[in-house]
Protein backbone atom coordinates (compact mmCIF):
# COMPACT_ATOMS: atom_id res chain seq x y z
CA UNK A 1 0.00 0.00 0.00
CA UNK A 2 0.88 3.60 -1.03
CA UNK A 3 2.36 5.76 1.92
CA UNK A 4 0.20 8.32 3.83
CA UNK A 5 1.46 11.18 5.33
CA UNK A 6 0.80 11.83 8.62
CA UNK A 7 -1.51 14.83 7.90
CA UNK A 8 -3.57 12.19 6.03
CA UNK A 9 -3.03 9.34 8.13
CA UNK A 10 -3.89 10.71 11.14
CA UNK A 11 -6.91 13.30 9.93
CA UNK A 12 -9.93 12.93 12.43
CA UNK A 13 -12.54 10.62 11.64
CA UNK A 14 -15.05 11.13 14.80
CA UNK A 15 -15.71 14.29 16.72
CA UNK A 16 -13.33 12.74 19.17
CA UNK A 17 -10.63 13.11 17.36
CA UNK A 18 -10.86 16.79 16.28
CA UNK A 19 -8.61 19.38 18.26
CA UNK A 20 -9.12 22.50 19.83
CA UNK A 21 -12.83 23.04 18.14
CA UNK A 22 -15.07 22.06 21.34
CA UNK A 23 -17.45 25.03 20.66
CA UNK A 24 -17.64 23.20 17.04
CA UNK A 25 -17.77 20.04 17.76
CA UNK A 26 -20.47 20.04 20.74
CA UNK A 27 -22.81 22.25 18.92
CA UNK A 28 -22.72 19.51 16.21
CA UNK A 29 -23.36 16.92 18.26
CA UNK A 30 -26.37 18.13 19.92
CA UNK A 31 -28.01 19.21 16.73
CA UNK A 32 -27.54 15.41 15.99
CA UNK A 33 -28.92 13.79 18.69
CA UNK A 34 -32.02 16.55 18.69
CA UNK A 35 -32.70 15.89 14.87
CA UNK A 36 -31.52 19.72 14.18
CA UNK A 37 -29.44 19.30 11.33
CA UNK A 38 -29.54 22.38 9.05
CA UNK A 39 -29.27 22.62 5.36
CA UNK A 40 -26.37 24.56 5.10
CA UNK A 41 -23.03 25.15 7.07
CA UNK A 42 -20.47 27.25 6.71
CA UNK A 43 -16.40 26.67 8.39
CA UNK A 44 -14.32 29.44 8.00
CA UNK A 45 -10.85 29.86 10.77
CA UNK A 46 -7.34 29.47 9.44
CA UNK A 47 -5.54 26.89 7.15
CA UNK A 48 -5.34 23.10 8.87
CA UNK A 49 -7.44 23.34 12.00
CA UNK A 50 -10.46 20.81 11.00
CA UNK A 51 -12.90 22.65 8.96
CA UNK A 52 -12.34 19.64 6.16
CA UNK A 53 -12.36 16.87 8.49
CA UNK A 54 -14.98 18.36 10.05
CA UNK A 55 -17.29 18.51 7.52
CA UNK A 56 -16.99 14.65 6.04
CA UNK A 57 -17.52 13.82 10.20
CA UNK A 58 -20.99 15.20 9.87
CA UNK A 59 -21.76 13.92 6.55
CA UNK A 60 -20.84 10.39 7.94
CA UNK A 61 -22.66 11.06 11.34
CA UNK A 62 -25.95 12.22 8.97
CA UNK A 63 -25.23 9.32 6.58
CA UNK A 64 -24.34 6.61 9.08
CA UNK A 65 -26.44 3.26 8.62
CA UNK A 66 -26.68 3.12 12.40
CA UNK A 67 -27.39 6.76 13.12
CA UNK A 68 -28.00 9.62 12.53
CA UNK A 69 -25.60 9.46 15.47
CA UNK A 70 -22.99 11.60 16.73
CA UNK A 71 -20.38 8.92 16.47
CA UNK A 72 -20.32 7.27 12.99
CA UNK A 73 -19.12 3.75 13.18
CA UNK A 74 -16.47 3.99 10.60
CA UNK A 75 -17.38 0.29 9.50
CA UNK A 76 -20.51 0.44 7.79
CA UNK A 77 -20.78 0.98 3.87
CA UNK A 78 -21.70 4.61 3.65
CA UNK A 79 -18.94 5.72 6.33
CA UNK A 80 -16.34 3.61 4.43
CA UNK A 81 -16.97 5.34 1.04
CA UNK A 82 -17.72 8.54 2.70
CA UNK A 83 -14.13 8.24 4.40
CA UNK A 84 -12.33 7.08 1.18
CA UNK A 85 -14.40 9.29 -0.75
CA UNK A 86 -15.96 7.55 -3.48
CA UNK A 87 -19.24 8.15 -2.46
CA UNK A 88 -21.75 8.72 -4.98
CA UNK A 89 -24.21 11.00 -2.47
CA UNK A 90 -21.29 13.35 -0.56
CA UNK A 91 -19.25 15.31 -3.26
CA UNK A 92 -16.09 17.35 -2.47
CA UNK A 93 -16.16 20.51 -4.82
CA UNK A 94 -12.99 22.39 -5.06
CA UNK A 95 -14.20 26.23 -5.26
CA UNK A 96 -11.24 27.39 -7.13
CA UNK A 97 -11.40 25.66 -10.12
CA UNK A 98 -15.42 25.31 -10.22
CA UNK A 99 -16.10 28.74 -10.00
CA UNK A 100 -18.50 29.80 -12.43
CA UNK A 101 -21.97 30.21 -12.86
CA UNK A 102 -21.82 26.84 -15.42
CA UNK A 103 -20.95 24.55 -12.37
CA UNK A 104 -23.34 26.21 -9.93
CA UNK A 105 -25.94 25.26 -12.56
CA UNK A 106 -25.17 21.68 -13.26
CA UNK A 107 -25.29 21.32 -9.46
CA UNK A 108 -28.89 22.82 -9.62
CA UNK A 109 -29.57 19.93 -11.68
CA UNK A 110 -28.49 17.28 -9.83
CA UNK A 111 -29.22 18.01 -6.35
CA UNK A 112 -32.96 17.01 -7.97
CA UNK A 113 -32.51 13.54 -7.37
CA UNK A 114 -32.77 11.08 -4.58
CA UNK A 115 -29.50 10.24 -2.94
CA UNK A 116 -28.48 6.95 -4.20
CA UNK A 117 -27.54 5.05 -0.74
CA UNK A 118 -26.95 7.73 1.85
CA UNK A 119 -29.82 9.41 3.93
CA UNK A 120 -28.81 12.77 2.32
CA UNK A 121 -26.96 13.95 -0.62
CA UNK A 122 -24.05 16.18 1.00
CA UNK A 123 -21.90 19.04 -1.28
CA UNK A 124 -18.88 19.69 0.15
CA UNK A 125 -17.67 23.15 -1.48
CA UNK A 126 -13.88 23.92 0.12
CA UNK A 127 -12.88 27.12 -0.35
CA UNK A 128 -16.16 28.39 -0.98
CA UNK A 129 -14.92 32.53 -1.04
CA UNK A 130 -13.42 31.72 -4.64
CA UNK A 131 -16.70 31.67 -6.49
CA UNK A 132 -17.76 34.10 -8.87
CA UNK A 133 -20.31 36.90 -7.89
CA UNK A 134 -22.65 35.14 -10.08
CA UNK A 135 -22.17 31.59 -9.34
CA UNK A 136 -23.34 32.92 -5.54
CA UNK A 137 -26.13 34.82 -7.15
CA UNK A 138 -26.96 31.38 -9.00
CA UNK A 139 -26.67 29.53 -5.91
CA UNK A 140 -28.90 31.83 -3.77
CA UNK A 141 -32.30 30.56 -4.21
CA UNK A 142 -31.19 27.42 -4.01
CA UNK A 143 -29.46 27.37 -1.14
CA UNK A 144 -32.51 28.76 1.19
CA UNK A 145 -34.83 26.63 0.07
CA UNK A 146 -32.84 23.17 -0.67
CA UNK A 147 -34.56 20.16 -1.08
CA UNK A 148 -35.21 17.63 2.15
CA UNK A 149 -32.21 15.48 0.97
CA UNK A 150 -29.46 18.03 0.43
CA UNK A 151 -27.09 19.58 2.93
CA UNK A 152 -24.26 22.41 1.79
CA UNK A 153 -21.15 22.53 4.30
CA UNK A 154 -19.00 25.27 3.14
CA UNK A 155 -15.83 25.95 4.03
CA UNK A 156 -13.28 29.24 3.36
CA UNK A 157 -10.31 30.45 4.80
CA UNK A 158 -11.62 34.26 4.06
CA UNK A 159 -15.06 34.79 5.87
CA UNK A 160 -15.30 38.64 4.90
CA UNK A 161 -15.13 37.43 0.79
CA UNK A 162 -18.07 35.01 0.84
CA UNK A 163 -21.46 37.46 0.73
CA UNK A 164 -23.43 38.94 3.34
CA UNK A 165 -26.03 36.77 1.63
CA UNK A 166 -24.79 33.76 1.47
CA UNK A 167 -23.76 34.35 5.01
CA UNK A 168 -26.98 34.88 6.28
CA UNK A 169 -28.58 31.36 4.98
CA UNK A 170 -25.68 29.20 6.65
CA UNK A 171 -24.82 28.19 10.54
CA UNK A 172 -21.31 29.72 10.64
CA UNK A 173 -19.25 28.06 12.57
CA UNK A 174 -16.04 29.50 13.33
CA UNK A 175 -12.90 27.12 13.67
CA UNK A 176 -10.08 28.90 15.91
CA UNK A 177 -6.41 28.78 15.52
CA UNK A 178 -4.57 25.99 17.63
CA UNK A 179 -2.59 26.68 20.95
CA UNK A 180 1.01 25.46 20.95
CA UNK A 181 0.25 23.41 23.62
CA UNK A 182 -2.61 21.49 21.84
CA UNK A 183 -0.90 20.39 18.73
CA UNK A 184 2.84 19.55 21.04
CA UNK A 185 -0.16 17.06 23.00
CA UNK A 186 -0.77 15.74 19.29
CA UNK A 187 2.15 15.62 17.81
CA UNK A 188 3.24 13.61 21.05
CA UNK A 189 0.49 10.89 20.55
CA UNK A 190 2.00 10.67 17.06
CA UNK A 191 5.45 10.00 17.95
CA UNK A 192 4.32 7.56 20.59
CA UNK A 193 2.25 5.21 17.96
CA UNK A 194 4.88 5.86 14.86
CA UNK A 195 7.82 4.98 17.70
CA UNK A 196 9.35 8.44 16.96
CA UNK A 197 11.78 9.54 20.11
CA UNK A 198 11.61 13.08 19.95
CA UNK A 199 11.80 15.82 22.74
CA UNK A 200 9.48 17.86 23.84
CA UNK A 201 11.53 20.72 23.12
CA UNK A 202 11.88 19.61 19.56
CA UNK A 203 8.06 19.01 19.28
CA UNK A 204 7.66 22.64 20.40
CA UNK A 205 9.60 23.71 18.10
CA UNK A 206 7.90 22.34 15.58
CA UNK A 207 4.25 23.21 16.83
CA UNK A 208 5.95 26.71 16.80
CA UNK A 209 7.20 26.65 13.10
CA UNK A 210 3.13 25.06 11.99
CA UNK A 211 1.94 28.72 13.53
CA UNK A 212 -1.39 27.20 14.71
CA UNK A 213 -1.89 24.62 12.20
CA UNK A 214 -2.49 21.43 12.56
CA UNK A 215 -1.86 20.05 9.23
CA UNK A 216 1.46 22.54 8.56
CA UNK A 217 2.81 20.70 11.91
CA UNK A 218 2.29 17.07 10.83
CA UNK A 219 3.67 17.87 7.60
CA UNK A 220 6.83 19.66 9.18
CA UNK A 221 6.95 16.79 11.50
CA UNK A 222 6.87 14.07 8.75
CA UNK A 223 10.11 16.11 7.05
CA UNK A 224 11.74 15.81 10.06
CA UNK A 225 10.97 12.13 10.56
CA UNK A 226 12.62 11.92 6.74
CA UNK A 227 15.69 13.85 7.60
CA UNK A 228 16.92 12.66 10.88
CA UNK A 229 14.67 9.17 11.32
CA UNK A 230 12.98 7.38 14.01
CA UNK A 231 15.33 9.25 16.71
CA UNK A 232 15.30 12.99 16.49
CA UNK A 233 17.66 14.71 18.09
CA UNK A 234 17.08 18.68 18.82
CA UNK A 235 20.33 20.06 16.65
CA UNK A 236 18.43 17.99 13.68
CA UNK A 237 14.90 20.46 14.16
CA UNK A 238 17.12 23.91 14.60
CA UNK A 239 19.16 22.37 11.47
CA UNK A 240 16.62 21.73 9.45
CA UNK A 241 14.40 24.52 10.66
CA UNK A 242 16.76 26.72 10.68
CA UNK A 243 16.56 28.01 14.44
CA UNK A 244 20.37 29.63 14.46
CA UNK A 245 18.64 32.61 13.68
CA UNK A 246 17.32 32.66 17.45
CA UNK A 247 20.49 32.68 18.82
CA UNK A 248 21.00 36.41 17.10
CA UNK A 249 17.43 37.05 18.00
CA UNK A 250 18.26 36.49 21.81
CA UNK A 251 21.77 38.12 21.44
CA UNK A 252 20.66 41.06 19.88
CA UNK A 253 17.68 41.79 22.54
CA UNK A 254 20.43 41.16 25.55
CA UNK A 255 22.55 43.92 23.59
CA UNK A 256 19.59 46.59 23.40
CA UNK A 257 18.46 45.67 26.86
CA UNK A 258 21.47 46.34 28.05
CA UNK A 259 22.32 49.73 25.72
CA UNK A 260 24.88 48.68 24.25
CA UNK A 261 24.87 49.82 20.74
CA UNK A 262 28.16 48.85 19.33
CA UNK A 263 27.27 45.22 20.07
CA UNK A 264 24.19 45.45 18.47
CA UNK A 265 25.98 46.71 15.40
CA UNK A 266 28.16 43.80 15.28
CA UNK A 267 25.40 41.06 15.93
CA UNK A 268 23.49 42.78 13.12
CA UNK A 269 26.61 41.86 10.48
CA UNK A 270 27.42 38.35 12.31
CA UNK A 271 23.82 37.67 11.24
CA UNK A 272 23.63 39.62 7.75
CA UNK A 273 26.92 37.44 6.52
CA UNK A 274 25.56 34.02 8.07
CA UNK A 275 22.85 34.85 5.46
CA UNK A 276 19.83 36.08 7.78
CA UNK A 277 17.05 37.78 5.57
CA UNK A 278 16.99 41.01 7.35
CA UNK A 279 13.02 41.26 6.92
CA UNK A 280 12.12 38.14 8.15
CA UNK A 281 14.53 38.64 11.17
CA UNK A 282 13.06 42.35 11.89
CA UNK A 283 9.51 40.04 12.07
CA UNK A 284 11.22 37.45 14.81
CA UNK A 285 12.34 40.78 16.40
CA UNK A 286 9.25 42.37 16.73
CA UNK A 287 7.52 39.00 18.27
CA UNK A 288 10.42 38.47 20.46
CA UNK A 289 9.84 41.75 21.97
CA UNK A 290 6.29 40.71 22.47
CA UNK A 291 6.85 38.04 24.40
CA UNK A 292 9.24 39.55 26.80
CA UNK A 293 6.34 42.25 27.53
CA UNK A 294 4.03 39.30 27.58
CA UNK A 295 6.47 37.60 29.99
CA UNK A 296 7.21 40.86 31.64
CA UNK A 297 3.21 41.22 32.55
CA UNK A 298 1.78 37.43 33.31
CA UNK A 299 4.48 35.53 34.13
CA UNK A 300 4.11 31.65 32.93
CA UNK A 301 0.87 31.54 31.51
CA UNK A 302 2.04 29.65 28.54
CA UNK A 303 -1.32 29.67 27.39
CA UNK A 304 -0.79 33.21 26.64
CA UNK A 305 2.57 33.31 25.47
CA UNK A 306 2.22 29.97 22.80
CA UNK A 307 6.34 29.89 23.62
CA UNK A 308 8.75 26.57 24.31
CA UNK A 309 9.86 25.78 27.58
CA UNK A 310 13.49 26.26 26.92
CA UNK A 311 12.55 29.67 25.12
CA UNK A 312 10.38 30.71 28.36
CA UNK A 313 13.40 30.27 30.51
CA UNK A 314 15.41 32.49 28.63
CA UNK A 315 12.53 34.95 28.06
CA UNK A 316 12.12 35.65 31.64
CA UNK A 317 15.58 35.93 32.51
CA UNK A 318 15.93 38.60 30.04
CA UNK A 319 12.45 40.35 31.21
CA UNK A 320 13.51 40.55 34.28
CA UNK A 321 16.08 42.78 34.20
CA UNK A 322 13.82 45.50 32.49
CA UNK A 323 10.54 47.66 33.67
CA UNK A 324 7.80 47.06 31.52
CA UNK A 325 7.28 50.62 30.80
CA UNK A 326 10.42 50.20 29.03
CA UNK A 327 9.83 47.22 26.80
CA UNK A 328 7.00 48.75 26.09
CA UNK A 329 8.30 51.89 24.18
CA UNK A 330 10.82 49.36 22.65
CA UNK A 331 7.94 47.87 21.14
CA UNK A 332 6.23 50.62 20.57
CA UNK A 333 9.57 51.38 17.94
CA UNK A 334 9.40 48.17 16.54
CA UNK A 335 6.10 48.51 15.31
CA UNK A 336 6.73 52.19 14.07
CA UNK A 337 8.87 51.15 11.65
CA UNK A 338 7.46 47.92 10.30
CA UNK A 339 5.84 49.15 7.08
CA UNK A 340 9.33 51.10 6.35
CA UNK A 341 11.50 48.16 7.09
CA UNK A 342 9.15 46.28 4.65
CA UNK A 343 9.20 48.34 1.92
CA UNK A 344 12.72 49.31 2.29
CA UNK A 345 15.34 48.16 -0.32
CA UNK A 346 18.08 47.96 2.60
CA UNK A 347 16.30 46.26 5.45
CA UNK A 348 20.04 45.68 6.69
CA UNK A 349 20.57 49.48 7.27
CA UNK A 350 17.16 50.10 8.48
CA UNK A 351 17.17 47.20 11.37
CA UNK A 352 20.71 48.95 12.34
CA UNK A 353 19.51 52.30 12.73
CA UNK A 354 16.24 51.24 14.79
CA UNK A 355 18.18 49.29 16.98
CA UNK A 356 20.53 52.27 17.54
CA UNK A 357 17.62 53.95 19.09
CA UNK A 358 16.45 51.11 21.17
CA UNK A 359 19.82 51.00 22.76
CA UNK A 360 19.86 54.61 23.16
CA UNK A 361 16.29 54.86 24.49
CA UNK A 362 16.62 55.89 28.65
CA UNK A 363 14.91 53.50 31.04
CA UNK A 364 11.74 54.36 31.88
CA UNK A 365 9.87 53.56 35.26
CA UNK A 366 6.35 53.35 36.31
CA UNK A 367 4.25 55.90 37.30
CA UNK A 368 3.53 54.09 40.64
CA UNK A 369 7.28 53.22 41.28
CA UNK A 370 7.69 57.28 41.14
CA UNK A 371 4.94 58.44 42.81
CA UNK A 372 5.84 56.19 45.66
CA UNK A 373 9.46 57.01 45.77
CA UNK A 374 8.41 60.50 46.28
CA UNK A 375 5.93 59.88 48.82
CA UNK A 376 8.84 58.19 50.27
CA UNK A 377 10.65 61.60 50.13
CA UNK A 378 8.18 63.42 51.64
CA UNK A 379 8.31 61.16 54.19
CA UNK A 380 11.64 61.48 54.79
CA UNK A 381 11.32 65.20 54.82
CA UNK A 382 8.77 65.37 57.57
CA UNK A 383 10.64 62.37 59.70
CA UNK A 384 13.67 64.20 59.42
CA UNK A 385 14.92 66.82 62.31
CA UNK A 386 13.98 70.32 62.66
CA UNK A 387 16.57 73.22 61.23
CA UNK A 388 19.49 74.37 63.89
CA UNK A 389 19.41 77.51 64.98
CA UNK A 390 22.15 79.72 63.54
CA UNK A 391 25.51 79.43 65.63
CA UNK A 392 24.65 77.18 68.62
CA UNK A 393 23.75 73.34 68.52
CA UNK A 394 20.66 73.40 70.23
CA UNK A 395 17.73 72.48 67.99
CA UNK A 396 14.80 75.35 67.37
CA UNK A 397 12.00 75.95 69.96
CA UNK A 398 8.61 75.00 69.51
CA UNK A 399 6.87 77.83 68.05
CA UNK A 400 4.03 79.17 70.28
CA UNK A 401 0.53 80.56 68.70
CA UNK A 402 -2.50 79.19 67.43
CA UNK A 403 -0.54 76.73 64.84
CA UNK A 404 2.61 74.64 65.76
CA UNK A 405 4.42 72.90 63.52
CA UNK A 406 3.81 69.25 63.34
CA UNK A 407 8.10 67.84 63.66
CA UNK A 408 9.77 65.01 65.76
CA UNK A 409 10.26 65.80 69.98
CA UNK A 410 13.64 66.83 70.12
CA UNK A 411 14.74 67.26 73.85
CA UNK A 412 15.43 71.26 74.31
CA UNK A 413 16.16 73.46 77.15
CA UNK A 414 14.33 76.59 75.21
CA UNK A 415 10.77 76.97 76.46
CA UNK A 416 8.29 78.87 74.92
CA UNK A 417 8.22 82.63 75.15
CA UNK A 418 5.58 83.94 77.39
CA UNK A 419 6.12 87.60 77.73
CA UNK A 420 5.48 89.94 74.89
CA UNK A 421 8.51 90.55 72.22
CA UNK A 422 9.36 94.24 72.14
CA UNK A 423 9.75 95.49 68.99
CA UNK A 424 13.37 94.96 67.46
CA UNK A 425 15.59 98.07 66.52
CA UNK A 426 19.06 97.21 67.35
CA UNK A 427 21.57 96.15 64.83
CA UNK A 428 21.79 92.44 66.42
CA UNK A 429 17.84 91.93 65.63
CA UNK A 430 17.92 95.26 67.97
CA UNK A 431 18.16 98.98 66.92
CA UNK A 432 18.20 98.04 63.23
CA UNK A 433 15.96 99.72 60.94
CA UNK A 434 13.44 98.05 59.94
CA UNK A 435 14.01 97.58 56.23
CA UNK A 436 17.12 96.41 57.39
CA UNK A 437 15.28 93.89 59.50
CA UNK A 438 13.60 92.85 56.49
CA UNK A 439 16.25 92.56 54.52
CA UNK A 440 18.18 90.87 56.81
CA UNK A 441 15.54 88.82 57.49
CA UNK A 442 14.51 87.93 53.36
CA UNK A 443 18.26 86.67 53.00
CA UNK A 444 17.60 84.36 55.95
CA UNK A 445 14.69 82.70 54.85
CA UNK A 446 16.88 82.16 51.39
CA UNK A 447 18.89 80.62 52.71
CA UNK A 448 16.47 77.76 53.68
CA UNK A 449 14.47 77.81 51.24
CA UNK A 450 14.50 79.73 48.01
CA UNK A 451 11.25 79.24 46.68
CA UNK A 452 9.81 80.65 49.94
CA UNK A 453 12.11 83.23 49.63
CA UNK A 454 10.95 84.34 46.08
CA UNK A 455 7.33 84.29 47.50
CA UNK A 456 7.94 87.02 50.52
CA UNK A 457 9.95 89.12 47.87
CA UNK A 458 6.59 90.11 46.79
CA UNK A 459 5.86 90.96 50.00
CA UNK A 460 5.50 94.35 52.34
CA UNK A 461 7.39 94.56 55.88
CA UNK A 462 4.39 96.21 57.98
CA UNK A 463 6.30 95.56 61.90
CA UNK A 464 7.02 93.51 64.28
CA UNK A 465 5.25 93.62 67.55
CA UNK A 466 3.53 91.67 70.63
CA UNK A 467 5.75 88.23 69.32
CA UNK A 468 3.91 88.87 65.57
CA UNK A 469 5.50 89.49 62.12
CA UNK A 470 3.04 90.57 59.63
CA UNK A 471 3.83 90.86 56.33
CA UNK A 472 1.56 92.63 53.65
CA UNK A 473 0.78 91.52 49.96
CA UNK A 474 -0.93 93.52 47.52
CA UNK A 475 -0.53 91.07 44.81
CA UNK A 476 -3.43 88.09 45.71
CA UNK A 477 -1.61 85.52 44.00
CA UNK A 478 1.16 85.42 46.17
CA UNK A 479 -1.12 85.85 49.27
CA UNK A 480 -2.98 82.76 47.95
CA UNK A 481 0.31 81.24 48.24
CA UNK A 482 2.17 82.62 50.90
CA UNK A 483 -1.32 82.02 53.48
CA UNK A 484 -1.28 78.36 52.41
CA UNK A 485 -0.64 75.90 55.91
CA UNK A 486 2.29 74.31 54.91
CA UNK A 487 3.99 77.70 53.62
CA UNK A 488 2.65 79.79 56.68
CA UNK A 489 4.31 76.82 59.34
CA UNK A 490 7.51 76.50 57.50
CA UNK A 491 7.84 80.64 57.40
CA UNK A 492 6.93 80.53 61.36
CA UNK A 493 9.81 77.84 62.04
CA UNK A 494 12.87 79.88 59.86
CA UNK A 495 11.31 83.37 61.82
CA UNK A 496 11.66 81.83 64.79
CA UNK A 497 15.44 80.70 63.95
CA UNK A 498 16.03 84.33 62.96
CA UNK A 499 14.33 85.96 65.58
CA UNK A 500 15.55 82.85 68.10
CA UNK A 501 12.53 83.76 69.62
CA UNK A 502 8.69 82.57 69.08
CA UNK A 503 8.13 84.58 66.50
CA UNK A 504 4.54 84.11 64.63
CA UNK A 505 3.81 85.54 60.95
CA UNK A 506 1.08 87.23 60.27
CA UNK A 507 -0.12 87.64 56.30
CA UNK A 508 -2.12 90.49 55.75
CA UNK A 509 -4.02 91.14 52.67
CA UNK A 510 -3.31 95.25 50.76
CA UNK A 511 -4.95 97.24 48.68
CA UNK A 512 -4.02 97.73 45.26
CA UNK A 513 -1.39 100.63 45.06
CA UNK A 514 -3.45 103.83 43.27
CA UNK A 515 -3.00 103.98 39.98
CA UNK A 516 -3.42 100.09 39.28
CA UNK A 517 -6.25 98.85 36.81
CA UNK A 518 -8.95 97.97 39.66
CA UNK A 519 -9.15 96.02 42.88
CA UNK A 520 -9.78 92.85 41.67
CA UNK A 521 -6.65 92.22 39.26
CA UNK A 522 -3.05 92.78 39.00
CA UNK A 523 -0.92 94.47 36.00
CA UNK A 524 -0.60 92.22 33.29
CA UNK A 525 3.00 93.90 32.63
CA UNK A 526 4.19 93.13 36.55
CA UNK A 527 2.52 88.91 35.41
CA UNK A 528 4.59 88.93 32.42
CA UNK A 529 7.85 90.55 33.89
CA UNK A 530 7.99 88.98 37.49
CA UNK A 531 5.30 86.67 38.02
CA UNK A 532 6.34 84.09 35.42
CA UNK A 533 9.92 84.01 36.07
CA UNK A 534 9.37 83.70 39.96
CA UNK A 535 7.25 81.13 39.02
CA UNK A 536 10.35 79.21 36.99
CA UNK A 537 12.46 79.87 39.28
CA UNK A 538 9.59 78.34 42.23
CA UNK A 539 9.90 75.34 39.99
CA UNK A 540 13.30 74.78 39.30
CA UNK A 541 13.93 75.45 42.91
CA UNK A 542 11.30 72.86 45.10
CA UNK A 543 13.12 70.74 47.22
CA UNK A 544 10.79 67.70 46.12
CA UNK A 545 11.66 68.30 42.92
CA UNK A 546 16.15 68.06 43.68
CA UNK A 547 15.05 65.21 45.83
CA UNK A 548 13.38 63.55 42.89
CA UNK A 549 16.51 64.61 40.43
CA UNK A 550 18.83 63.10 42.81
CA UNK A 551 16.90 59.91 43.00
CA UNK A 552 16.36 59.29 39.38
CA UNK A 553 20.42 59.76 37.90
CA UNK A 554 21.09 61.60 35.20
CA UNK A 555 17.46 63.05 34.93
CA UNK A 556 17.25 66.41 34.25
CA UNK A 557 14.91 69.26 33.42
CA UNK A 558 14.23 69.99 29.90
CA UNK A 559 11.91 72.85 29.92
CA UNK A 560 9.74 74.93 32.82
CA UNK A 561 5.99 75.57 30.82
CA UNK A 562 4.05 78.07 33.21
CA UNK A 563 0.17 77.76 32.31
CA UNK A 564 -1.74 80.46 31.68
CA UNK A 565 -5.91 80.68 31.84
CA UNK A 566 -7.61 79.81 28.61
CA UNK A 567 -9.64 83.23 28.01
CA UNK A 568 -13.28 82.58 27.94
CA UNK A 569 -15.76 83.39 25.16
CA UNK A 570 -17.85 86.42 26.28
CA UNK A 571 -21.31 85.83 26.95
CA UNK A 572 -23.94 86.29 24.60
CA UNK A 573 -26.16 88.56 24.99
Amino acid sequence: MDYLVLARKWRPQVFEDVVGQPHVVQTLKNAIRQDRIAHAFLFSGPRGVGKTSVARILAKAINCEQGPSDIPCNTCTNCREITEGVSLDVREIDGASNRGIDEIRELRERIRFLPVSCRYKVYIIDEVHMLTREAFNALLKTLEEPPAHVVFMFATTETHKVPATILSRCQNFEFRRLALRQIVEQLRKISDAEKIEVSDTALAWIAEAGDGSMRDSESIFDQVISYAGTTIGDEAVEDLLGRTDRRFLFQLSEAVLHRDAGQCLKIIDEGYYAGLDMTYFYQLLLRHFRNLLLVRIVGRKQELLDISGSDLERLEAQAAEVSRETLRQLLDILLAEEENVRRSRNPRLNLETIVCRMAALPPAFPLAEVLARMEELEARLAASPPLRSEGSGQADPPVTGERTLDLPAVPTKVESVKEPVPELKEPSRGQAKPEDVWGNFKNHVKKHSVPLASQIEQGEYLGCQNGKLRIGFRNHMFFEAINDSAQKNRLNEIAGSFFQSGVMVEIESLEPEPGSRGAEKISEAMIRKNSIEEIRREALNHPLLQKVMSVFEGAEVQEVKVRTPAKQPPEQG
